[in-house]
């Protein structure tokens, strides 16, 4: 067993040990607001919500999840929303899905989608559930945290918020009363927890330094079978002199795919595949059809299962992401566990995790040209990229960024806001 075999071996059972702990204390009632959550419509959306209440989960707790859902129009694009269940068990805990009013267009009428979820989120919590809940944990500020906000405060129950940038980093894009909502609820809440040091700063703008803490996400090394690498290639016909460059994201602007493009357009090498994995964005036609005018060969995969993930993030030889701005991105944690370096832009959390030049290079956004020198630079030593790799998991064991330990982090502060 070599050593970064034996840090996985000891973490898990440390790991283990850390949650028998847990649940040899009192156990405690929560109630888990995601709007953003998977479902067996939506397989894929936003999983690390999914994880981060499994892990949480895992800890003993008493847990229930609410992901307020739209109404499905009859007709029309969004009228799928009627195959999401009303319950569904995802994971390791039941999820229930109750619906609300979702108004459109959102830039005039998202706070009357607020108004909607918060009322019929408050009726259904009290009809389905025992009440109170010891604390309510949710995925954001807005829709989520205004959606539990007044049964917080008919039942006087502790609201924990976790944001991963979105109503933050878009706080003045949002109508006036919008914003009137994610500040009321932020005054709410007992702890505001986010996912990077950097989007921690932006939350103390709003509210005082002490209420505020990091808490990243993570990766589990143990599911990415880095020992099969070769293996996994070759059942994807990737040849062994090939260096498969990939892309996992929204097809959008703002990850930078319009700069991903220029830059691989010009890439002047032939020892270079790409795959780009979507779940979401506007550009996701624009990208395929730019994809194929690319002088290397590209395949793009839209929803893909984690299981398939996994194994394109242990066969590619580099994972890169242009975006503009960023918290922490989950996919570099993914990233990491699976001993694959990582090209990124230099924003938001980002160099929090990649250390430039020893896991992996950040460039600036905006640059294809810098992207188009790193990947080359990269690209011509494959033995610095194996040893960029490796550093990466070492990365990730040393500071702890597991789904284990976000789950007993959780639990720790749960506990303190319900003691306070």
């Amino acid at each position: 067993m070599n050593v970064l075999s034996r840090r996985v071996a000891a973490f898990s059972l440390m790991s283990d040990d850390a949650t028998s702990r847990s649940e040899s204390q009192s156990t405690y009632r929560v109630l888990g607001c995601a709007t953003e959550h998977p479902s067996h419509l939506f397989p894929v959306r936003t999983p690390f919500n999914q994880r981060s209440f499994d892990a949480l989960n895992s800890t003993g707790v008493d847990l229930d999840v609410v992901s307020p859902t739209p109404f499905a129009p009859p007709i029309g694009p969004f009228s799928e929303y009627r195959h999401v269940p009303r319950t569904e068990r995802w994971g390791s805990y039941e999820v229930h899905y109750p619906r609300f009013l979702y108004a459109l267009p959102k830039r005039y009428f998202y706070h009357l989608s607020g108004n909607s979820a918060q009322k019929r989120i408050t009726r259904y919590v009290e009809r389905t559930f025992e009440i109170p809940h010891d604390v309510v944990q949710t995925c954001g500020f807005y829709l989520d945290g205004y959606g539990v906000l007044e049964y917080c405060r008919r039942h006087d129950v502790p609201l924990v918020a976790l944001s991963h940038a979105g109503d933050l980093k878009n706080f003045d894009r949002f109508n006036d009363t919008v914003q009137s909502h994610i500040r009321e609820t932020i005054d709410y809440a007992s702890a505001i927890l986010t996912v990077s040091d950097e989007l921690a700063e932006l939350a103390r703008t709003f509210t005082n330094a002490d209420k505020v803490t990091t808490l990243p996400i993570g990766e589990d090394p143990e599911k990415y079978p880095t020992d099969r690498r070769e293996a996994i290639r070759a059942e994807l016909g990737i040849d062994p002199d090939t260096k498969l460059l990939l892309y996992i994201g929204r097809f959008e602007k703002e990850k930078g795919v319009e700069e991903l493009v220029d830059a691989l357009d010009d890439l002047d090498r032939d020892d270079v595949s790409i795959v780009a994995v979507g779940h979401g964005g506007a550009l996701r036609w624009w990208l395929l059809d730019e994809l194929g005018k690319l002088p290397h060969p590209a395949h793009a995969y839209w929803e893909l299962d984690p299981v398939a993930v996994r194994r394109l993030h242990v066969a590619a030889d580099l994972l890169v992401l242009p975006s503009h701005f960023e918290a922490r991105p989950t996919v570099i944690y993914e990233a990491m566990a699976a001993k694959t370096p990582v090209l990124a832009s230099n924003v938001g959390g980002i160099p929090e995790m990649i250390v430039d030049g020893e896991t992996g290079v950040l460039v600036p956004p905006y640059d294809p040209e810098a992207l188009t020198e790193a990947l080359d630079y990269l690209l011509d030593d494959p033995a610095r990229l194996r040893t960029m790799g490796a550093a990466g998991l070492r990365r990730l064991l040393d500071n702890e960024w597991t789904w284990a330990r976000h789950g007993q982090r959780m639990n720790e502060i749960h506990r303190e806001v319900i003691d306070a």
